[in-house]
């Protein structure tokens, strides 16, 4: 009884609450009026991710460049902690790294996002299928994605490790420059924005990524694939992500080894039993090395005369999906990084994500545009006749040798996934309950539980209104416009704080 009462004299119920409610609201108004969501969904991208598109391209670009000058500068000596070596070793550190930051759409995109783009008038317009559909998954997942996770980390790093501070919100990292502001209306105001981002992001993977899951179950075991059957997948997800988080940070990092193991099984799989690994690596290598003769173009494209809204549609998109997952993952980077500089953290941040990035898309990408371009299998044809990428996937893997177990293999690696990523980000999400809480405390599992299932409600309506890709997209879009602005206040605060450290050390 005593311990009830003291854990709830610690929460901050406002900041919890609202967002559970908020959630809830919106839930219910996806499920009642599909249509009518999906409409104003429409209405505000329009504005913001079209109108207002060079904010997200301006603001990726910065962040990226920031982050190459702040890791050479005199910050990157900076450690994150008084530890002589860090607290984690470099497989198991960037095993987490990868498993929080990406959930299991990355397998969804890896396997289809090539053909997204491969009749695009865009693409078509710069070159070959073959020259430029595996190059912009690589663009849209590369260091410009990957940036706003690696300034954050440590700005997160520096607060938590370095400054020790027990307030462990988006609105403590801007406290250099609002100063006691963030005690009041203000500071709350910053984390519910932050924390309904997180929401959005959380919804948009889930939504996208889980359909893939039921039509799996339904190839390998005939049944129905159906809302029902992705809905009823979702809350077991739940249920696993929800029982490994109970174990703290051991379990997360056991559950990120394995899911590291069995997404190395399934891209071994595909490499060397498809029968297409030449080509896959050739193909790869060449993605690659025009990503980085096209990268400044690229990253600046706009398409002001708005011929093919590409950037818009895609590039927008993806800074803004990234940007609304920068709530939880930065700040789970960050905590992890114990022992580590600033340069060790960006740049061994930025080595191992773009591997196991660039060589998901590279391996899965690639094998199925070679079944495209190579052994006739009309992938993009069956799209641009209404097909759903789930059906254009099953396909791809179809032509495997004994494909039901590459489906297990990818059926596993998803749900290893989904469970790795929402172990840290409802790590991350209770934190935010607490009105303070130790930097090397964990949070009662009661609260890890009541996020874990904030987490599933809004996806759950996303897909009970079977939202397009389109309407998924605009919910990340929007949840990111303001996010923006707080980041900026963060790298602020986090300059501000780190330069008076500095003089203290003097």
């Amino acid at each position: 009884m005593t311990e009830r009462k003291s854990l709830k004299g610690r929460i901050d119920w406002i900041t919890t609450l609202i967002p559970f409610f908020g959630v809830a609201i919106l839930c219910t108004l996806f499920m009642i009026m599909p249509e009518g969501s999906k409409t104003v969904l429409k209405s505000i991208r329009k504005f913001i991710g079209d109108d207002c598109g060079i904010y997200y391209a301006v603001l990726g670009v910065g962040v990226f460049w920031l982050t190459v000058w702040t890791a050479f500068s005199k910050y990157g000596k900076v450690k994150l902690g008084g530890l002589e070596k860090p607290q984690y070793g470099n497989f198991l550190w960037a095993a987490m790294i990868f498993t929080s930051a990406l959930a299991a759409d990355i397998m969804f995109y890896s396997l289809s996002e090539w053909a997204m783009y491969a009749s695009d008038p865009h693409v078509l317009s710069m070159g070959k299928m073959q020259d430029w559909a595996p190059t912009f998954p690589l663009f849209h997942w590369g260091p410009i994605a990957w940036c706003f996770h690696m300034m954050l980390a440590i700005c997160f790093g520096f607060m938590i490790h370095v400054r020790k501070r027990e307030r462990q919100r988006f609105s403590e990292a801007c406290r250099p420059v609002f100063n006691e502001k963030m005690d009041g209306e203000w500071g709350r105001v910053i984390d519910i924005i932050a924390i309904l981002a997180m929401l959005a992001g959380i919804a948009t993977t889930f939504s996208l990524a889980t359909p893939l899951l039921s039509a799996v179950t339904n190839q390998l075991f005939g049944i129905s694939d159906s809302i029902g059957l992705t809905i009823f997948i979702l809350v077991i997800i739940a249920v696993i992500y929800t029982l490994a988080v109970w174990f703290g940070m051991k379990g997360i990092s056991q559950m990120a080894k394995w899911c590291m193991y069995s997404f190395f099984v399934f891209l071994a799989y595909v490499l060397f039993l498809g029968g297409e690994t030449r080509y896959i690596l050739e193909t790869g290598f060449q993605s690659i090395g025009n990503l980085v003769q096209n990268f400044v173009v690229l990253s600046t494209n706009l398409d002001p005369l708005r011929e093919t809204s590409f950037p818009q549609n895609w590039s927008l998109y993806y800074w803004a999906y990234w940007m609304a997952w920068t709530i939880g993952t930065p700040f789970f980077i960050g905590m992890i990084s114990k022992g580590r500089t600033i340069k060790n953290t960006i740049l061994g941040g930025y080595g191992w994500a773009l591997a196991g990035t660039f060589t998901s898309f590279i391996i899965l990408g690639n094998y199925g545009l070679a079944q495209q371009m190579k052994h006739g299998l009309d992938v993009v044809g069956l799209i641009d006749a209404g097909g759903t990428y789930y059906e254009a996937i099953l396909k791809i893997l179809g032509t495997l040798p004994l494909p039901s177990i590459a489906l297990i293999l990818l059926m596993v690696t998803m749900v290893m996934f989904y469970a790795t990523s929402f172990d840290a980000l409802t790590l991350i999400a209770a934190t935010y309950s607490y009105k303070r809480i130790a930097p090397d405390e964990e949070p009662h599992k009661v609260i890890r539980t009541l996020w874990a299932v904030i987490f599933i409600l809004l996806p759950i309506g996303l897909i009970f209104a079977e939202n397009s890709m389109y309407g998924l997209q605009s919910v990340s879009i929007i949840a990111a416009f303001p996010i923006g602005i707080i980041i900026m206040v963060m790298i602020l605060s986090f300059f501000k704080d780190i330069n008076l450290y500095l003089n203290e050390i003097k």
